[in-house]
């Protein structure tokens, strides 16, 4: 286990938007966090990132208490935002060393973004990347500090089919290396794809928490059947097949 989080508070005045939560992320898993809009997931992970101040529970990360030592936290965890904002003028190479700064680290520049296959792209400007390439940057520089842990909130929204597989590719290599990861995404094919566990947040509480084979399973078992045969491929698979899963520019 690398978090722990013991009934988890978060209340903005009299709204109640995380209640009571617990749950448990182990070393070296991809966990996802999943739920409609305003359910509470992203404002759980901002709190477990330290970026919010919880209003009550007990949060352990590595080993590190929240409340005592919430800097020890900022040194082993990577965090990429829903939308991430770079110095759109600065080419990847010296947001890299900006960012290696911050870290008090030195960082091999072009190795970081070959592990995100965007080393021919180490000259640009960040504002000319494609959408894609952007979010595959901001993976980058979640790695720079060599984390215990990275967050990503929603990674691949607006990203074509191609892309969104390969970052899914990326992911998968990441916690390969042995870091964990914690996901959140309403594309529910992502979740099934990616994720040993996920938890689903409805309303600020958590309604399921099991791997998404299990969670088919119970569903299935309990009567439930869809109204039309699922084919052996969709219409993601036909657009794959046939335009290619390399990486476009």
């Amino acid at each position: 286990m690398i978090i722990k989080v013991e009934n988890l508070k978060k209340n903005y005045g009299n709204f109640e938007a995380v209640k009571g939560i617990s749950f448990e992320v182990m070393q070296g898993e991809i966990f996802g966090l999943l739920g409609p809009n305003g359910a509470g997931k992203s404002t759980t992970l901002e709190i477990i990132e330290t970026l919010r101040i919880k209003t009550s529970g007990k949060i352990t990360v590595a080993g590190y208490d929240l409340d005592k030592e919430p800097n020890e936290i900022k040194k082993i965890i990577g965090v990429q935002l829903q939308t991430s904002g770079f110095y759109p003028a600065l080419k990847l190479v010296e947001l890299i060393e900006l960012f290696a700064g911050l870290y008090n680290r030195n960082v091999d520049a072009m190795e970081l973004l070959k592990k995100v296959n965007l080393e021919d792209k180490a000259k640009s400007d960040f504002k000319s990347l494609s959408g894609g390439q952007k979010q595959r940057f901001s993976i980058a520089t979640t790695l720079i500090n060599e984390p215990k842990i990275i967050f990503l909130d929603e990674p691949t929204t607006g990203l074509d089919p191609q892309a969104r597989r390969n970052l899914w590719d990326l992911i998968r290599e990441i916690r390969e290396n042995g870091t964990t990861v914690i996901i959140t995404t309403h594309y529910m094919d992502e979740a099934e794809f990616l994720c040993d566990r996920v938890a689903i947040i409805d309303a600020g509480k958590i309604i399921a928490l099991n791997n998404p084979a299990a969670l088919i399973d119970d569903l299935i078992a309990s009567g439930f059947e869809k109204e039309k045969q699922t084919k052996g491929a969709n219409l993601e698979d036909v657009f794959i097949h046939i335009t290619g899963k390399e990486l476009r520019n």
